[in-house]
């Protein structure tokens, strides 16, 4: 269920825009055009934060690999608890493309 807050015509537009991607080349593209550097590593950092708690991964782990305060990881962990799922679908898309890279590569 999207959060009413956010639904409108330019989060739609941007949304489109994003699924309009091919490519990993493209995405960079994108995200460089639109975000400043510093928002496109919060953003990355974020997910990482996301991946390491659903390993069962520390806070101190965490701080230590990503540099993340114990604010953002907080943040995460609630929107993994009490979110819209949106990392959760992320997050097993991209291992189900992991997995099916292994398999082909071995």
């Amino acid at each position: 269920m999207v959060n009413p807050r956010l639904k409108d015509e330019l989060n739609d537009q941007l949304c489109q825009a994003m699924l309009s991607l091919e490519t990993q080349e493209e995405c960079y593209a994108f995200f460089e055009d639109v975000c400043t550097i510093g928002e496109l590593k919060a953003m990355a950092q974020r997910l990482e934060v996301a991946r390491m708690l659903r390993a069962g991964s520390t806070y101190d782990m965490i701080v230590e690999r990503t540099g993340a305060s114990t604010a953002t990881i907080s943040r995460v962990k609630r929107c993994l608890n009490y979110g819209a799922d949106g990392y959760r679908i992320v997050l097993d898309r991209i291992d189900s493309t992991e997995s099916s890279e292994a398999v082909t590569d071995a």
